[in-house]
């Protein structure tokens, strides 16, 4: 069975090249445009992994992230955030959040790719 991946961002322009890109990869995709549609996405579908853009309309990457790690169902999904906001101190906050990784935009696809393969593993 396929891993699920949520690709939750509001830049069209990254979800449709990382959609296609996991895709290609193998895995199964949804999408959401902005936190709190990441946040129903991720209560029904479940994911494996959330790709998580930190600065989305409504609730932003960081509340989307500590909702979900503040509910013990989610325990084992694992968070990747991908930011175009890469300061030391934006990347310690979504750690200490309980994100499980975070690549700071633009990133190779190559570099994703194997970002993902590793938390999946």
């Amino acid at each position: 069975m396929s891993k699920k991946i949520l690709i939750a961002d509001d830049e069209q322009n990254i979800v449709i090249s990382v959609e296609f890109l996991m895709r290609r990869e193998g895995y199964e995709v949804s999408v959401a445009g902005d936190g709190e549609a990441a946040l129903e996405r991720i209560r029904a579908d479940k994911p494996d992994l959330v790709l998580l853009d930190v600065m989305m309309p409504k609730k932003n990457g960081f509340d989307v992230c500590q909702e979900v790690r503040a509910d013990p169902a989610f325990a084992a999904m694992r968070i990747l955030m991908l930011t175009a906001r890469g300061r030391d101190t934006e990347v310690a906050k979504g750690l200490a959040l309980g994100a499980d990784g975070y690549m700071t935009k633009p990133f190779s696809t190559k570099e994703l790719v194997d970002k993902v393969r590793e938390l999946l593993a």
